[in-house]
């Protein structure tokens, strides 16, 4: 009899210990002013420093345009063959043999959200949640596909730049990827530990916790969820 071959399992779960190891990415839309008409769109976010590494806005969803973005991504953050992972939903662009083709043309691994598994794409869900609740997102639509993309130029620069990170410590994503942010974080320790030591009848509890976020997992396993 012939032996059943061993099923094989691919890893969910991931973990970056620097930037440009562990991508997600996902598509969502954006209205125009006109009714019924939207645009698309496409973000790719390192999943270690939160930076958006790479976006663009497009009139639908396509596997030939999500291929095309990934390439000139993989290009600009230098990281051909790398070993990169590239975790996403099980949306159509994202399983298309063009997607898939030019993921394997640039040595990157693919990773999906498990079935049933809602949360799996939480780091992007979240990114597009920030995007939408800008202040200046205009709620009455874009005016046009230049106006869109204009739009989110602005804004990608302001969130890696700018916004401040809740999840790696209140720092911008940017200065992350090369490890300038763990002085940025010793210095606000250090100040800290000052203010306390100055006033501290004004200090009911230790100081915030602003050790360096080492290592950052993409859907951690299921026990180590519960612990």
């Amino acid at each position: 009899r012939a032996k059943v071959k061993a099923k094989i399992t691919k890893p969910t779960s991931f973990t970056a210990k620097k930037a440009n190891e562990v991508w997600c990415w996902d598509i969502s839309y954006c209205p125009s002013r006109v009714k019924g008409q939207y645009y698309y769109l496409y973000m790719i976010m390192d999943v270690y420093s939160r930076k958006i590494v790479g976006w663009e806005v497009y009139e639908c969803e396509s596997g030939d345009y999500a291929a095309r973005l990934l390439e000139r991504t993989v290009w600009a953050e230098k990281c051909l063959r790398s070993q990169l992972v590239l975790h996403s939903d099980n949306g159509s662009p994202m399983k298309s043999m063009t997607m898939q083709s030019k993921m394997v043309d640039l040595g990157v691994a693919s990773s999906r959200s498990r079935p049933r598994a809602s949360n799996d794409n939480a780091y992007s869900e979240s990114l597009f949640r920030t995007v939408k609740y800008h202040p200046r997102w205009p709620s009455e639509g874009f005016e046009s596909l230049e106006d869109a993309r204009l739009w989110v130029q602005s804004v990608a620069i302001w969130y890696n730049t700018e916004h401040r990170h809740s999840r790696i410590k209140f720092v911008t994503p940017e200065p992350r990827p090369n490890g300038d942010d763990i002085e940025i974080l010793l210095r606000r320790e250090e100040l800290c530990k000052k203010k306390k030591k100055q006033n501290p009848q004004r200090w009911s509890s230790d100081t915030r916790n602003w050790e360096y976020i080492k290592e950052v997992e993409l859907n951690p396993e299921q026990h180590k969820e519960a612990a």
